[in-house]
């Protein structure tokens, strides 16, 4: 019997874990009964009842299982980490405020048992802020345009991973992966599920702009080379067009010696290609920060404790 593991990464979702838990188990039960499979909540420090509820959840379904950070890595370390750390013959991976629906899931093993080793869920419309949703749009375009790779639109990472696939992401050793790209360029044929993403039913997100923003940089800084010479071209030009700005000033000057030629517009000129200097120096300072974090080869996560993990060894005859 085929196993599915599946991933929920967690942080302050005291609200939804119990609905969580009963919608997939209800969809492993009645829709998807002829596979087994283990339920894998890793939490990233959650400061309210997260824990807790999941550990009552955990007492009375073995299948649960948890991981319990000792500190809040982000969200993208610790979902990466919960994906390499389950061992069933495919992965769901999917975040615990019920934004991903469990219902889509005997959809995407169906492509699952097709072949495909990726399955991407894609949001076609979300009950989110239609502002954010716009910004995402926004930045799925920019990656499209700009990336040296084919980034898949409104794909959140709520998707199946084939077994080989993790194998391949275990070998990375890679302490900020960026995820998305690694499916964009190693899934293959990427099949694709579309959903509508719910509102979030309880707390806060925590993904404010900066949050964002550093996401957005690792995609950048992993996945594109164009913007640096972009950056480079555009420096030259500007010193070019610099270049011949003082020289038909000089020349000007030449010509009318008398003439006045007021500094207000050298500063503005020097002023520009000042603040486009220190603009490409920040960026290609976020291609270092990416390259340095590469290098330093720092864990994932640091775990704090795990529960029922054991079980999978004393059924083995490992304990």
């Amino acid at each position: 019997m085929k196993k599915i593991s599946v991933s929920v990464t967690t942080y302050n979702e005291q609200g939804s874990i119990k609905e969580l838990h009963s919608r997939l188990t209800a969809v492993f039960t009645q829709k998807l009964a002829h596979y087994d499979y283990e339920i894998i909540f890793i939490d990233n420090h959650s400061a309210d009842n997260t824990r807790a509820i999941i550990e009552e959840v955990a007492a009375g379904d073995l299948k649960v299982k948890a991981i319990f950070n000792a500190g809040n890595y982000g969200q993208g370390r610790s979902n990466f980490h919960g994906i390499i750390t389950a061992h069933g013959d495919c992965v769901i991976s999917m975040a615990g405020d019920l934004q991903d629906p469990p219902e889509a899931i005997p959809a995407m093993v169906a492509h699952w048992e097709q072949g495909h080793r990726v399955v991407a869920g894609v949001k076609t419309s979300s009950k989110e802020n239609k502002l954010m949703y716009a910004f995402r749009h926004f930045y799925y375009s920019f990656m499209e345009k700009f990336a040296d790779i084919h980034h898949i639109p409104h794909f959140t990472l709520f998707g199946l991973y084939d077994a080989a696939f993790v194998t391949m992401l275990r070998g990375l050793n890679d302490p900020n992966p960026y995820l998305k790209g690694l499916v964009a360029e190693y899934g293959g044929d990427v099949a694709l599920v579309e959903y509508t993403q719910d509102k979030r039913q309880t707390g806060k997100s925590s993904y404010n702009f900066l949050r964002l923003y550093d996401i957005a940089m690792l995609s950048i800084t992993s996945c594109t080379r164009s913007v640096v010479r972009f950056a480079t071209i555009f420096s030259f030009l500007g010193a070019l067009l610099a270049f011949l700005f003082g020289l038909s000033l000089l020349v000007y000057k030449l010509i009318a010696p008398h003439a006045f030629i007021g500094t207000a517009s050298v500063i503005v000129v020097i002023s520009f290609i000042g603040a486009l200097q220190l603009s490409f120096i920040g960026l290609i300072a976020e291609y270092i920060m990416n390259i340095n974090s590469k290098q330093i080869k720092k864990p994932l996560v640091m775990e704090e404790r795990r529960i029922n993990f054991d079980i999978d060894n004393e059924e083995n005859g490992t304990v």
